[in-house]
C-alpha cells in the first residue's frame, strides 16, 4: 500500500518498506528511460520514483528542458505523454544503494536489458556513475553518451541527482540534462502561468 501524496510517511512506514519494488513508468518506444539504481525507503513507502524530499532529479529534468515544470513524484506519470519513462536497475528498495552487491547489481542489468530490448526506446539514461560501472562491466565510463548501445536503444550516463551526491550542484545537473535533452530532440514547450513557472499544457 501507498501513503497518499497529501501525507509524508511516517519513520515506521519508511523502515517497513524495505524490499519494496515501485512500478516502472514504461511503454514503448519513450524518446528517454531513466534508470535509477533502486528505490529508497521513502520511494518505497510511497510508490513513486525519486519522492524523498531534497532529490533533485525532478528540478534537474525541468531545468534541462525536458519538462515544461517542475513536476511532483506523484505526477510522475505526466512523463509519459512527454515521452518519458522511469526504471530502475535494480527494483528492491534499500536504505542506500550501498546494501546491494555488485552480484545484485550484475544480475540487474541483465533483466534491465532485457526490459529494455522490448520497449526499444531512444535513450537509456543512467542516474548514477558508479552502479553503472559495477553492473555493466564498465570501469572506465564518464558522463555523457556511451559508445555501446543496448539492442536499438543509445545508452546515456548522468550524476546522480540525489541531494547527497555532493560532487555535482545544481548547476551541474542542469547542463547534464540540458545536454541529454538536445541529442533527443527535447524542446522547452508550456505556458507561463501566473507564478511565472512554466505548467504543462
Amino acid at each position: 500500500m501507498t501513503t497518499p501524496h497529501s501525507a509524508r510517511p511516517t519513520r515506521a512506514e519508511i523502515a517497513a518498506a524495505a524490499g519494496r519494488q515501485v512500478p516502472d513508468l514504461l511503454r514503448p518506444r519513450l524518446r528517454v528511460v531513466f534508470v535509477g539504481i533502486n528505490p529508497g525507503l521513502y520511494s518505497g513507502a510511497v510508490g513513486h520514483h525519486f519522492a524523498r524530499p531534497g532529490n533533485r532529479f525532478w528540478r534537474a529534468l525541468h531545468e534541462g528542458d525536458l519538462t515544461p515544470g517542475v513536476l511532483r513524484p506523484e505526477e510522475e506519470r505526466q512523463l509519459l505523454p512527454l515521452g518519458i519513462g522511469v526504471t530502475n536497475i535494480v527494483s528492491r528498495a534499500t536504505a542506500t544503494a550501498a546494501e546491494l552487491s555488485p552480484d545484485e547489481l550484475r544480475a540487474g542489468a541483465r533483466s534491465l536489458e532485457r526490459k529494455l530490448r522490448r520497449a526499444r526506446p531512444a535513450f537509456a539514461a543512467f542516474l548514477g556513475l558508479g552502479a553503472y560501472r559495477t553492473a555493466f562491466g564498465r570501469p572506465r565510463a564518464t558522463v555523457g553518451e556511451q559508445p555501446e548501445r543496448i539492442g536499438e536503444t543509445r545508452v546515456w550516463l548522468l550524476p546522480n541527482p540525489s541531494g547527497l551526491n555532493a560532487h555535482h550542484q545544481p548547476a551541474d545537473l542542469a547542463r547534464a540534462f540540458a545536454e541529454l535533452a538536445r541529442a533527443a530532440g527535447f524542446r522547452r514547450r508550456g505556458v507561463a502561468g501566473r507564478s511565472g513557472r512554466l505548467r504543462l499544457r
